[in-house]
């Protein structure tokens, strides 16, 4: 991964353990409100057998005084632009929820780059063909607070404290007013592997919308259905960190040996 940032650090991507030379990478990107610490954990469990890396979006944590971002494609190209063109370890990419959109974007840059990805993990996000009308970033501070706890995203605690309130309220309402605007980007479907993972009680996604995501891929496509809600991957931790590192030795060439 190359430095563009001119500070001597990438900006959009961090690190948090060391990986194993040749290491498959799992590259991921956070839901809306969300940023890379909350992949601490996955790093902490797959490293070093994978190179775990997480986007850091622009406006929140060390990255606060920065304007937010005014679309998926314009987080999609932030992280695309950081990635070493010459770099060819294999790289899969895992989106959960706003970050699966950013993801499926990113997915196409590196396709239409000559880099697939070994493999796009999609979680918690309905397929494009399968988009609802949303506009909560339009209703008031108590409507967005409701529906971020309805899903389980953030402790009802934070939002009694005012000064976290403050932070977490202005990433959270421009994330969401992102996705509403969100468009796919026109092009042809994907190659690389899908794996489409849901929990079978979220109130924002339906098995059926979340299998829709198989229209966007010519490649291998396979949809996991867990117990939970939105946030399923929190308490199946262990099932979908066994379901990766499966992927991982199915389709990341090399990744047997690491892994």
């Amino acid at each position: 991964m190359a430095d563009r940032s001119g500070t001597g650090h990438p900006k959009w991507l961090r690190r948090f353990h060391q990986s194993e030379p040749g290491a498959p990478r799992l590259l991921c990107l956070p839901h809306a409100g969300g940023s890379a610490s909350f992949y601490f954990p996955v790093s902490k469990a797959l490293s070093p057998a994978v190179d775990v890396c997480a986007a850091q979006y622009p406006g929140r944590q060390d990255r606060a005084g920065e304007p937010f971002a005014h679309s998926v494609q314009e987080l999609a190209q932030g992280v695309y632009d950081e990635l070493d063109e010459r770099d060819r370890t294999p790289t899969a990419l895992f989106g959960h929820s706003m970050g699966a959109l950013v993801a499926f974007e990113l997915a196409r840059l590196l396709e239409n780059a000559g880099r697939p990805p070994a493999v796009l993990f999609l979680s918690g996000r309905r397929g494009p063909s399968a988009e609802r009308a949303e506009s909560l970033y339009q209703g008031d501070d108590a409507k967005l607070i409701e529906e971020v706890v309805r899903l389980d995203g953030t402790d009802a605690a934070v939002f009694e404290d005012e000064e976290l309130r403050r932070l977490v309220l202005p990433p959270l309402r421009a994330d969401y007013r992102v996705v509403d605007a969100y468009r796919p980007t026109p092009g042809p479907r994907l190659g690389c592997p899908l794996v489409v993972l849901t929990g079978d009680a979220d109130p924002r996604v339906t098995p059926d919308e979340a299998r829709a995501w198989a229209r966007e891929t010519d490649g291998p496509f396979e949809c996991h259905v867990h117990p939970g809600g939105h946030f399923y991957l929190v308490a199946r931790q262990q099932a979908v960190l066994a379901g990766i590192e499966a992927a991982l030795r199915r389709f990341a060439p090399g990744a047997g040996a690491a892994l």
